[in-house]
């Protein structure tokens, strides 16, 4: 059977044609990076995805954890793979190399990131853990704390993770009730309980960073009072070495609908009194370190959303080009016509259209995120850096949910292409759907970031931020409407245009006594928003597209386009994307209008039905 991640003419469509990869040679930060370069890194990460990561997938699914005696095994099959992961680089891809990265830009980065993590998300999380609590301490670590710790988490040699939720605190980061008092040496003693914790306890690597927020005595209330710590599984001497082992214990791991070999840990820190941790930042700052891996952890999960969509679609259109199954719609009454592949049905194609279309839309989002970041890193002045920041911020909720609940329906309706067979364990779009399900979930559910894009984001700087965000989208509508797509930027025009009124009204509500009405609405606002993005994205595509199309076809139609189509894959390329700008502006948009005349006429009835109503 195929291996299928991501289709690699869409990804170099994205780095190269829409966001202009190749010019990042001429900035000073990449300097010496070329399009040569940039191509070579795709390519090994994909040959390293499909050669060493895929093979363990399925294999890693089947055979899961075995935990034991507080320790947790994982699957034998992952340790060459990972320590292939960490000789190449892989885990901290744009950062310095002196600290074991690569230098890279965020938008290349992204791409061989799609086909690691796209490849295995249970084998791949281990090393995502480890550039996250590397990170925090790059940007808020002692230099003692950066030389000890950070390259041995870029390199993988140490894992991460990432220690918040409580059993009594869930999402409601303020409640934690682990503590930590100071000790006479400058370290803290940590006492806590802490659940959901990927990557918590493993042997794949010989020590694990634990980044812990706990409450030094005597702290305010909330999230005011919140400390970060760092907490070696391993205590680390001055010098690098390992010391004797810490007070963390992993008391039992999660059985899951998937991600059968990520371990989910329950942890205890402290349960015999010996728990040591070093201050990160400042005291009563944890949330402010914290919130850097959060988000970094929420762009990452919004992208891994896309990329089980990628690869589920992938495997859906092989599956239906191979998959022979009753007569042509057209050959219905002729008994003796042959059966015919199932993509040749017109509900199969719609189903294909729904997910190729999302599936674009998505990556480009994704690898403009990645845009920004390079934007960020080389803006000329203060003033462009915070530009592209907010724009960031605002963008990072929507992200995180539309692409992990687009993602997930793309698996479902993978699986739906697939009939009875995407059903059974035969075949892997039913492993897909069971590990796509967590992104909506954790990094924040998808109401959360709802209620963040509502509370927060869209009144950023009195609006000023979104109104930029919108101006975005307009310059891309002007660029269509001069190549001659009238009609598709007309029509994203108009749902832009709605987009500002609907947020407007938001945000009114938001500040009104009908504030429970808003937020009630707040997670059809994010995926109208989200909706609109991907026909951006679309019309973006489209209008470089077409251009690109009309130099290999020139004034062709009908069948000598058909035959053109048939033999340049160039041209079919981008005759694609005109036909899924075309379908998702014409098809989706429609129903985001709809959704907006929802949220406009705000009913009130989620926010007035009482409790007993509901019934149970």
């Amino acid at each position: 059977m195929a291996q299928l991640i991501a289709d690699r003419r869409d990804v170099d469509f994205v780095l190269y044609e829409q966001f202009e990869a190749d010019g990042l040679k001429n900035t000073t930060r990449y300097k010496g990076q070329n399009k040569k370069m940039f191509d070579m890194v795709v390519t090994e990460a994909r040959n390293f995805a499909v050669n060493e990561i895929l093979p363990v997938n399925e294999e890693g699914d089947k055979v899961g954890l075995v935990f034991e005696n507080n320790m947790v095994k994982v699957p034998e099959c992952f340790h060459k793979p990972y320590k292939l992961l960490c000789e190449g680089g892989w885990i901290a891809m744009t950062e310095d190399p002196d600290v074991g990265g690569q230098g890279l830009p965020n938008l290349v980065a992204q791409a061989a990131v799609e086909y690691i993590m796209g490849a295995d998300f249970s084998f791949s999380s281990f090393g995502l853990v480890c550039h996250g609590a590397g990170k925090m301490i790059e940007l808020y670590g002692t230099a003692d704390q950066k030389r000890i710790f950070l390259e041995k988490l870029y390199t993988g040699q140490w894992c991460g993770s990432m220690v918040l939720t409580e059993p009594d605190a869930g999402s409601d980061v303020g409640a934690v009730t682990t503590t930590a008092v100071k000790n006479d040496d400058g370290t803290y003693s940590i006492t806590g309980n802490k659940i959901f914790i990927t990557c918590g306890e493993h042997d794949l690597t010989e020590n694990n960073i634990h980044p812990v927020l706990a409450r030094i005595e005597g702290a305010p209330a909330g999230t005011r009072g919140i400390s970060l710590f760092i907490v070696p599984k391993i205590w680390v001497n001055d010098d690098g070495s390992l010391g004797e082992p810490n007070d963390v214990v992993c008391t039992a791991i999660e059985e899951k609908l998937g991600l059968h070999a990520s371990p989910t840990c329950q942890m205890a820190f402290g349960s015999k009194g010996k728990c040591r941790g070093l201050l990160l930042g400042d005291e009563n700052g944890g949330m402010k370190v914290m919130f850097n891996m959060m988000n970094e952890a929420r762009l990452g999960v919004g992208a891994q959303g896309m990329y089980n969509g990628s690869s589920a679609y992938l495997y859906a259109v092989n599956y239906a080009k191979e998959r022979l199954q009753g007569r042509d719609i057209a050959e219905m009454g002729n008994k003796d016509a042959p059966s015919v592949p199932i993509i040749r049905h017109p509900d199969v194609k719609r189903m294909l259209m729904w997910m190729k279309s999302h599936v674009e839309g998505m990556r480009s989002f994704v690898y403009y995120i990645g845009h920004l970041l390079d934007k960020e890193l080389l803006a000329d002045s203060e003033e462009q850096k915070t530009f592209f920041e907010d724009l960031i911020s605002l963008l990072t909720p929507v992200v995180k949910s539309y692409c992990t609940d687009r993602g997930f329906e793309a698996t479902v309706q993978a699986m739906q292409v697939y009939g009875g067979y995407g059903y059974t364990k035969d075949y892997p779009v039913e492993r897909l759907m069971r590990d796509s399900k967590i992104n909506s979930i954790y990094e924040g559910t998808n109401g959360i970031q709802a209620m963040d894009l509502l509370a927060r984001k869209i009144g950023m700087k009195k609006g000023t931020v979104f109104m930029s965000f919108l101006g975005e989208i307009q310059k891309t509508i002007a660029t269509a409407k001069s190549v001659g797509l009238n009609d598709a930027a007309e029509k994203l025009e108009k749902s832009v245009n709605r987009l500002g009124e609907v947020a407007m009204h938001m945000g009114k509500t938001a500040m009104s006594p009908d504030v429970k009405i808003a937020f009630g609405q707040a997670c059809p606002f994010l995926d109208t928003m989200g909706d609109v993005i991907m026909a951006w994205m679309l019309l973006w595509r489209a209008a470089i597209a077409k251009p690109a199309l009309e130099k290999l076809i020139g004034d062709a139609q009908g069948g000598e386009k058909a035959e053109i189509l048939k033999k340049n894959k160039n041209a079919a390329f981008y005759d694609g994307q005109l036909k899924s700008a075309n379908y998702y502006i014409n098809t989706i948009l429609p129903i985001t209008g709809g959704r907006m005349d929802s949220i406009l006429a705000g009913d009130p009835s989620v926010a007035e039905i009482d409790e007993v109503s509901f019934g149970g």
